[in-house]
């Protein structure tokens, strides 16, 4: 009988990891945050759920959207660069409640590079994040409670900038100018890669782990981000000179290799 694996957050990245693990031969449901993009996606053939997490608790059908599962991805975004004041550790403190309640074991809990500060420089799974932002505080937080809990078993992946399909972050940066920290490294991971790493996770059983989802080259911003203009056509960034006192952080990883055996697809 084939495992199941529910996915909070059927979204860019969700959907994707959702047809590769109906490849794989699992059975797959997940939620969005709307009945419109829920239907769309029971339109297609998946078991949708349309559930909200918030500061004042939890809307939907979040039990039997868990009921039955092997596998919970965890891919909620925590919305904390439009300086709303949202309350991350809120929220998915009201979702730790209620999966530690139903009968899942397995999580894998989708947080982000920023859990590290720049200060930090070189960091890997071994250095303990010290957090300079209060998006980067509220996500560390969330990964301690959710590591922590005695009632589930959790893995912990923290992606770098994420990119690919239409989503490239120098479409952002094309034609401004003096930009700052040209000489930080580049912590990207493209979308073909996250969805190979949270597979093996999945099938390798890989939990109680973090593994850090970063790809092993990072070459400087002004290097890495002009190049990539050019070959989609678009305006270079220009980035003022180099400062001395500036931080920056490269995130490594030891565990990808060492635990997973897993090697990148893509490259920079």
């Amino acid at each position: 009988m084939s495992k199941t694996v529910a996915i909070a957050g059927m979204g860019w990245l969700g959907l994707p990891l959702a047809r590769h693990l109906e490849v794989l031969g699992y059975q797959v449901k997940g939620s969005v945050t709307s009945e419109e993009k829920a239907a769309k996606l029971r339109a297609g053939g998946y078991q949708a759920f349309n559930i909200e997490i918030s500061e004042g608790g939890i809307s939907g059908s979040l039990n039997q959207f868990l009921e039955n599962t092997d596998f919970l991805v965890i891919m909620i975004p925590p919305g904390l660069r439009k300086h709303t004041g949202a309350d991350y550790v809120l929220k998915m403190t009201y979702f730790l409640s209620a999966i530690e309640k139903s009968n899942v074991e397995n999580v894998i809990l989708v947080s982000s590079t920023s859990v590290y500060g720049d200060a930090q420089g070189i960091v890997n799974e071994m250095q303990s994040p010290k957090p300079e932002t209060q998006a980067g505080k509220q996500l560390r937080q969330v990964e301690q409670l959710f590591f922590t809990s005695e009632k589930i078993k959790t893995t912990i992946v923290r992606f770098g900038g994420l990119y690919g399909g239409s989503r490239q972050p120098v479409r952002y940066l094309a034609g401004r100018k003096e930009l700052n920290n040209g000489d930080a490294p580049v912590n990207l991971i493209h979308r073909v890669d996250c969805i190979g790493i949270l597979s093996e996770i999945i099938k390798q059983g890989a939990f109680g782990y973090v593994f850090n989802a970063v790809m092993p080259a990072h070459p400087k911003k002004r290097d890495y981000y002009s190049k990539t203009a050019v070959m989609l056509n678009l305006d270079p960034p220009k980035y003022s000179g180099s400062a001395k006192d500036e931080n920056f952080k490269q995130v490594d990883s030891v565990n990808i290799s060492k635990i997973l055996n897993y090697t990148f697809k893509k490259s920079l």
